[in-house]
């Protein structure tokens, strides 16, 4: 059992002080995902990466007791929480009364594939819950690449899964989420 998962454990079993030796063992790496997040946004964001880690954090063990299963359970979570704030934030900032419309986004032929996409966020939520109906662990697999950062060796490691299964699920996700969100680009 892995130092991450035993925390992990101890928190669910009721150890208070178990998160505060959590943090410093993820917060590198999910502190460098958000900062890879937040370079692709615009300069005048008001979310920082420092924030979005936090919230995710602070969502991930919050009142809600989750029963981990493992460190790749947690950082599937943390990935979730991480898009759920992005969209979340990319929405209010769409909103009506912020002066917010819709704009366009082209995508080319790397989407999900550099940190410069500009991606619609929410576009990319509406179709990854389509990818999660139909395929949950490759849902998964995108949401530990793209909203945590992880490499193939560790993604095929987390998922438990052979590194040419990531590289051809990784390469079918991004096929099939660039698919629905041109098509709903032309259906708006």
């Amino acid at each position: 059992m892995g130092e991450v998962t035993r925390i992990l454990a101890a928190i669910e079993h009721g150890d208070a002080d178990a998160a505060n030796e959590l943090l410093p063992l993820v917060y590198d790496q999910l502190k460098r995902e958000a900062q890879r997040r937040m370079a692709g946004e615009r300069s005048d964001h008001t979310l920082q990466a420092t924030a979005l880690v936090h919230e995710a954090y602070l969502r991930l063990l919050g009142n809600e007791k989750i029963p981990w299963q493992n460190r790749a359970h947690f950082f599937a979570a943390a990935a979730e929480a991480m898009r759920r704030i992005l969209i979340d934030h990319a929405r209010r900032k769409k909103a009506a009364r912020h002066g917010g419309e819709r704009e366009r986004v082209e995508l080319h032929d790397s989407f999900l594939g550099s940190e410069e996409d500009n991606v619609d966020l929410e576009a990319l939520s509406i179709a990854l819950d389509r990818l999660h109906s139909e395929d949950p662990q490759k849902a998964t697999l995108v949401k530990l690449r793209y909203f945590v950062g992880m490499t193939i060796p560790q993604t095929a490691e987390a998922l438990g899964v052979s590194h040419a299964t990531v590289e051809r699920w990784w390469t079918y996700s991004r096929l099939r989420l660039f698919q629905w969100i041109r098509s709903s680009a032309g259906d708006s």
